[in-house]
């Protein structure tokens, strides 16, 4: 199982940014979706995610600004970003489980690799 994102870059502050997240190599319904990142010395910390049925949860530094939603026939997720600032720059990690408890134990068996966001002002 591999994840596949996109997107990702650079922009300025309050700009927006798109990304998205492909589950490859796994034909069955992923139930968990979603985004963490990591700035440079800082923990990582939930952006946001999203369960097959369409249930959110949303990290406090980005409710308002972000918005994450999915294809499940696709198991594609999606995070669309607004009114960006600088320290929304992080890397970007997208996460993905198929099983269903991973909602409350927010611990995830498949994470991507990685997408640098960069924002400047």
């Amino acid at each position: 199982v591999q994840l596949q994102a996109s997107g990702g870059g650079s922009v300025q502050a309050g700009g927006s940014l798109d990304l998205s997240c492909a589950v490859a190599g796994y034909e069955f319904d992923i139930n968990v979706m979603g985004w963490y990142r990591q700035a440079p010395g800082k923990q990582r910390e939930l952006v946001a995610r999203i369960t097959w049925g369409g249930s959110t949860e949303y990290g406090d530094s980005v409710v308002g600004r972000v918005a994450i939603s999915r294809d499940n026939a696709k198991n594609t997720a999606y995070l669309q970003m607004h009114s960006l600032r600088d320290d929304d720059t992080a890397v970007y990690y997208c996460v993905a489980d198929r099983d269903g408890s991973s909602w409350y134990t927010y611990e995830y068996h498949y994470w991507g690799q990685g997408t640098l966001v960069t924002v400047s002002s």
